[in-house]
């Protein structure tokens, strides 16, 4: 399957917690589609961000998702303040915090 391109590489999976990161949260972002390079200079701002572990793109409404790692609500709220708002070209943002993994697969029935 490595050979044929299937399987890409092999992940380790962190448990963010035992590193001392207790918030998990999941912004949806809305870029200013009137500007050319909105995307490309929020993507590549937003990748300067060590807290963001995700950032994944949509069609629709919502134009990304960023998901990200604070330590606590204190750490969450300066990274919000002083990293996530200064991202260029946000016209709007939710955020969801994360209160349950149900379920994560790593696996294919294959």
């Amino acid at each position: 399957m490595r050979s044929t391109g299937v399987i890409k590489g092999v992940e380790a999976v962190i448990d963010w917690r035992a590193l001392g990161y207790e918030v998990e949260v999941s912004l949806r972002i809305v870029l200013d589609k009137t500007v050319p390079l909105a995307f490309d200079e929020f993507s590549a701002a937003a990748r300067h961000v060590p807290e963001v572990l995700e950032i994944q793109s949509f069609l629709g409404r919502v134009d990304l998702r960023l998901s990200l790692i604070a330590r606590d609500m204190p750490h969450y709220q300066q990274l919000y303040r002083d990293r996530i708002l200064t991202l260029p070209h946000i016209v709007d943002i939710e955020a969801l915090m994360h209160v349950a993994r149900i379920q994560s697969k790593g696996t294919l029935p294959i």
